[in-house]
């Protein structure tokens, strides 16, 4: 019985549970802009505790981050070959949260080049993000 009541709970869940949206994408780049500039913040006030704030909030974010389903089920194989959005896309998240990570270990030692070294590659991910997908 109690097999059948967790499958039950785990379909009603996946057919219930929302697939990532244009609007959720907006609200999780509102959240990264905040916590880049949290950490600009800390790395100007030298505040461990606002830097470490400001890159767990971009970690937790860039987490979030997924392609719209209108990339990941696109039809046209060519089309998704050519746009090769949702592996650039994965690949630009991996690097913003190892980058965050390094900034957290670093900052925390004193190494404040590093740090600022590892923020400003962020800073290029995103550009390069919004350079590509968005066309700016």
């Amino acid at each position: 019985m109690k097999k059948i009541s967790i499958v039950v709970l785990l379909l009603g869940t996946a057919l219930f549970a929302g697939s990532y949206t244009k609007a959720d994408r907006i609200k999780d780049m509102q959240t990264m802009a905040e916590a880049m500039a949290t950490m600009g913040t800390g790395f100007f006030y030298n505040n461990n505790d606002i830097v470490q704030n400001g890159a767990l909030a971009l970690s937790d974010a860039i987490r979030r981050i997924q392609p719209p389903l209108e990339e990941k089920e696109e039809k046209d194989p060519m089309a998704r070959y050519m746009n090769n959005k949702v592996i650039f896309s994965n690949k630009i998240v991996k690097n913003i949260d190892k980058k965050a990570k390094t900034i957290i270990e670093r900052f925390a030692v004193g190494d404040v080049q590093a740090s600022t070294q590892a923020y400003t590659k962020i800073m290029k991910q995103c550009m390069k993000c919004h350079h590509e997908i968005r066309q700016w």
